[in-house]
């Protein structure tokens, strides 16, 4: 008996690969978009490798985090490769997540019956931007260590229980050698584990209900006398095989952008970031990474109340707890954006452009001018969601094909 048929039977690889691979069907007419979902599992490998070596050489204490993290650039060798792979790759990261969300939302990923999917997708993109956040305090910089401290004070503005809520997430008064080291073990350990067990039951429940497509058909309703979808193929090898182009051109991308831009003109790593933390010294202009600002943006839109922020963290918090009930939002019969009337179509392009706009003002200081933009920008975000189920109902949709053409 061969090894491998020996492991087969007691652990039944072979099924395994069958069911999510060379006999789990996927619609025939999947489009770029559809590479990003294996290109966020390309970064997810590249952060992980890259995170257990540098975990190698930092040192996680407010007196040493800094020098390490110099250290990994300048004497490890390729440390500082190590380094940019990693700080770009945290923005290739959401850059993929979201092109991978638009894609979702424009082909009625979300709706019956794979609104699971869609919960745990959200669930990885709020452990995604926890895992971010805890890793940005870890080099110990200016705008680390000023971020942080903008980011935990906000959890003050809670009526009653701010102020201990805040002091329990830092550990300490003030953001400290503490905060660092706890957050270096959420970053490292707990929120990597949560991280890849929702991954797992994120593929699970697709395969379950089997991917959507461009034109938000079923695939299953047409099989053929062996019981395989007549307009589906077999992800491996075909898919497999495609998405090694997309991870061709990503990787050229990628590496450009890390080998000649890693800093990207400080918007992947922010010039103040080049300087220890220091509490006496507040940096001129404090402002989250580019993947954080469109949710600063609506926080610093909306005015204070009696000095309290509570508000605009409300409305913050607001902008991505409604991301989670988009299943329920949509009424439309049809599933693709190409199918449903010119409301949708409108709001949808709204939406994005108002995403764009507050990415944009949240990485600039504010003015009169640009916050009256973000107040603007931000009641049209929530409008797409809360006018859903209106305009939905209310639109003409165009006839759905039984079938993908060819």
């Amino acid at each position: 008996m061969s090894l491998s048929n020996w492991i087969n039977e007691r652990l039944s690889i072979g099924r395994v690969i069958e069911d999510h691979l060379t006999k789990y069907y996927a619609p025939k007419n999947f489009n770029v978009l559809y590479f990003f979902g294996s290109l966020a599992m390309l970064v997810l490998v590249n952060q992980l490798i890259t995170g257990i070596w540098l975990t190698m050489s930092y040192e996680p204490s407010a007196a040493g985090a800094f020098a390490s993290v110099e250290y990994i650039m300048r004497d490890v060798e390729y440390g500082w490769l190590l380094r940019y792979l990693h700080s770009t790759g945290a923005s290739a990261f959401f850059a993929v997540v979201y092109l991978h969300m638009l894609r979702g939302i424009m082909y009625g990923s979300y709706q019956k019956p794979r609104e699971l999917v869609w919960l745990f997708g959200m669930l990885i993109y709020l452990v995604l931007m926890g895992e971010a956040f805890m890793g940005y305090l870890l080099p110990w910089g200016q705008m680390s260590y000023w971020g942080a401290q903008v980011i935990i004070s906000l959890f003050g503005a809670i009526p009653f229980i701010g102020p201990d809520l805040a002091q329990w997430v830092r550990g300490d008064y003030l953001i400290s050698g503490i905060t660092l080291n706890r957050f270096f073990a959420l970053h490292v350990i707990a929120l990597p584990i949560v991280l890849l067990g929702l991954i797992v039951m994120h593929i699970i429940a697709l395969h379950e209900v089997g991917s959507n497509n461009p034109l938000g058909l079923d695939i299953k309703k047409y099989k053929d006398e062996n019981g395989k979808p007549l307009d589906g193929i077999a992800f491996h090898p075909y898919y497999t095989v495609k998405d090694i182009v997309g991870v061709v051109v990503f990787l050229f991308v990628f590496c450009t952008i890390v080998f000649f831009f890693p800093e990207m003109g400080g918007f992947f790593l922010e010039h103040p970031n080049f300087e220890v933390a220091n509490q006496l010294k507040t940096p001129d202009h404090i402002a989250p990474v580019w993947y954080f600002t469109p949710f600063y943006a609506i926080l610093r839109a909306v005015p204070a109340i009696g000095g309290s922020a509570f508000p605009g963290v409300m409305a913050m918090g607001g902008a991505i707890a409604v991301l989670f009930v988009l299943p329920w939002l949509d009424r439309s019969p049809v599933r693709s954006i190409k199918f449903k009337g010119w409301m949708s179509k409108v709001w949808l392009i709204t939406f994005c452009v108002c995403f764009v706009i507050l990415g944009v003002l949240g990485a600039i200081p504010a003015t009169p001018g640009r916050t009256l933009l973000s107040q603007v920008c931000t009641v049209l975000y929530f409008a797409f969601f809360i006018l859903m189920p209106f305009y939905t109902r209310m639109e003409k949709t165009k006839p759905v094909p039984e079938r993908v053409a060819g």
